[in-house]
């Protein structure tokens, strides 16, 4: 049934639990796999660290978007943000359908914070127009935040055809509830949560989840469900808890 897509969103922490106490990426990959999504959103990816692939005896082999896709998620793309002198972290799109094009863009606002839109386009089989989809980490400034949503606003109607498909998810760092609202009316979005619930997921810290930071915008589809996933095993993978919602093409 290729009309409809179920999305995942996941700010993985590097590969660590809460408070960098345990290197916890193999038990993530197993709780993502566990969603059986088609398209995943991950956050805070790292590409490569050589202090933690020296210090970790299960470090895995090459990049942590590579090693989560493995045999799931035959198509992935990974968009390096932060660089530093150990490695370098960004965002990462997975999918099971083939990505045919996708660029990372830097939106980093100021010296401190290296941030970046990972876009890619997604060929659905039977699906007239390609699928855009746009991994988010914003920053934690309102001020910076406010000028990188003016960079997505210019992407997508620059790139993104107004009858095109499109999914934007990923940790917006949102937690007034400003900001998500402005481009979402800007760009004819609607928000997952805030349409089966009411209002965007509370989603940190995944033990107790508080703060409303992660999003899931589609445009051109029925939201079918929304999930929080949090609590355990998600309460010890991540200080953020994984979004899922399942959306049928219109």
């Amino acid at each position: 049934m290729f009309n409809k897509l179920s999305i995942a969103t996941y700010n993985i922490h590097k590969g660590f639990s809460s408070f960098n106490q345990r290197l916890i990426v193999h038990k993530q990959r197993d709780c993502l796999r566990g969603l059986n999504t088609d398209i995943v959103f991950l956050q805070e990816v790292v590409g490569h660290h050589t202090k933690h692939a020296a210090r970790f005896t299960n470090w895995p082999d090459g990049s942590q978007h590579e090693f989560f896709a493995d045999s799931v998620w035959p198509e992935s793309v990974y968009g390096k943000n932060a660089v530093y002198k150990s490695g370098h972290h960004g965002n990462a799109i997975l999918s099971r359908y083939p990505i045919v094009s996708w660029e990372n863009e830097d939106i980093s606002a100021h010296r401190f914070e290296s941030r970046g839109l990972l876009h890619c386009e997604i060929s659905i089989p039977k699906w007239e127009e390609n699928l855009h989809c746009i991994c988010v980490h914003l920053g934690l400034f309102k001020k910076g935040r406010h000028t990188q949503l003016k960079a997505l606003k210019k992407r997508i109607k620059r790139l993104v055809p107004a009858h095109a498909p499109l999914v934007i998810a990923g940790d917006f760092n949102d937690w007034r509830e400003i900001t998500g609202p402005t481009v979402a009316d800007a760009l004819d979005l609607t928000e997952v949560f805030e349409f089966t619930d009411g209002r965007a997921a509370r989603s940190f810290p995944s033990a107790l989840p508080i703060l409303r930071l992660d999003r899931i915008y589609v445009r051109g589809f029925h939201i079918e469900n929304a999930c929080v996933h949090h609590g355990h095993p998600w309460s010890k993978t991540s200080d953020h808890a994984a979004l899922s919602t399942n959306v049928i093409r219109r």
